[in-house]
């Protein structure tokens, strides 16, 4: 039997109908959907999608790294050598130790409390202020991200079937000098590697042996005090950095191999499609390759603390003969002498800079606006930007030498 053509439309708009009934009850009824239609007008647009993200890596970094951290937290500078940008940032959070406080892994899967980055979002954590600051997410938004460690802080991205490649390295290979030296190396790959590939004769970090550039054969090779692929985080390898030998000011480079006797190697066999040419993922589109990247280590000055914020930022009231707080930083020699060992005239029993101690010393609390410092947060009205302060609090760590 042949069916009139007013059966399917009525058939249709009946699903269409019942369909919005029990999503949102936005298509009125029956006999409303029908007159839309003989009039020829488009149904209703369907319900939005619901307000904030779900407890997936993809959604969080989409709705909160990107927007609200990476403007710190990415290139050569990031802030506490974190970066957040999308490339980067699963690598650099999921069984990673932080850096501000090397007993505790960034994000521990499945142990929120005890995650640092739960830790910076719901409050300062051991140094600096709650992140992001002076715009804290609502806590509806880190008991998202608290399920998603919860639920074991898997990455939902796709894993791609090219061999494997390097998708992200920590320190980022730039221009721009590091103000700390790093206490390990983490490199991430767009597949999971064989773990037994990653050693020392595929995973290697070199020193340029003072002048800069690693073809005069000078070059000094660093011992790991461990490589591993961490088990929360397969898809990283990590290059510790023995305590007892931090990096010094140097250039280094990375070198991780696709090519030679040994190699990194993905679960399907392939060799590491490794050559970089500034911009991640590796390779050239076959198997093989070594990828090679430089960074730079150079530790912040008393000089250069007062060119970039003492003279043009702070001593504009802090000079002449009646300096405010009784602190002058009008030049670099004079800045030293008031700050370093100092007691502060604006709260008893604080000392201005403690050398190796920044976080007690009352200079990075009056930056940070830690609560209960007298007189409020420095600068007045605007706060230095967060890899300043960093970039002044690792001169006070380094011994706030002259």
């Amino acid at each position: 039997m042949k069916l009139p053509i007013n059966f399917f439309v009525r058939t249709a708009l009946a699903i269409l109908f019942i369909t919005g009934s029990l999503a949102a009850c936005t298509y009125g009824t029956y006999d409303d959907a029908v007159a839309n239609y003989n009039a020829g007008l488009p149904p209703p647009p369907p319900p939005p999608p619901p307000p904030g993200f779900g407890p997936n890596f993809s959604e969080i970094q989409a709705s909160v790294f990107t927007p609200m951290c990476e403007s710190c937290h990415s290139g050569g500078g990031a802030s506490a050598g974190l970066s957040l940008d999308a490339a980067n940032s699963y690598t650099m959070l999921v069984g990673i130790a932080s850096s501000q406080d090397a007993g505790t892994q960034r994000v521990n899967p499945g142990n929120p409390n005890i995650s640092y980055l739960i830790q910076k979002l719901e409050g300062p954590g051991v140094s600096g202020q709650q992140m992001p600051p002076g715009a804290p997410l609502p806590q509806a938004d880190i008991d998202v991200i608290r399920t998603w460690i919860t639920q074991g802080a898997t990455d939902d991205r796709v894993v791609p079937v090219t061999p494997i490649r390097v998708a992200s390295l920590a320190p980022i290979p730039s221009a721009t000098p590091l103000i700390a030296p790093p206490s390990q190396i983490v490199a991430g790959f767009d597949r999971e590697p064989v773990a037994a590939s990653v050693d020392a004769t595929t995973f290697i970090l070199e020193a340029s042996g003072g002048d800069g550039t690693f073809a005069e054969g000078n070059e000094v090779q660093i011992a790991a005090a461990q490589i591993s692929v961490p088990a929360a985080n397969p898809m990283s390898a990590i290059f510790d950095i023995p305590a007892a030998s931090p990096l010094t000011d140097e250039t280094y480079r990375v070198r991780l191999l696709g090519t030679g006797a040994s190699i990194i190697q993905d679960m399907d066999g392939n060799a590491l499609d490794g050559e970089f040419a500034g911009a991640f993922p590796s390779g050239d589109g076959t198997v093989g390759g070594d990828f090679e990247a430089e960074f730079t280590v150079t530790s912040p000055t008393m000089d250069q603390i007062q060119a970039t914020v003492f003279t043009p930022v702070c001593s504009g009231c802090h000079s002449g003969g009646n300096p405010a707080g009784g602190l002058d930083l009008s030049d670099a020699d004079t800045s030293h002498a008031q700050l370093v060992g100092i007691m502060s005239s604006a709260q008893a029993g604080a000392i201005r800079i403690i050398p190796f101690d920044a976080n007690n010393s009352y200079l990075i609390q009056k930056l940070d606006g830690a609560i209960g410092i007298a007189g409020g947060r420095m600068p007045p009205g605007a706060a230095l930007p967060q890899p300043t302060i960093d970039m002044i609090r690792q001169w006070i760590t380094n011994g706030a030498v002259r």
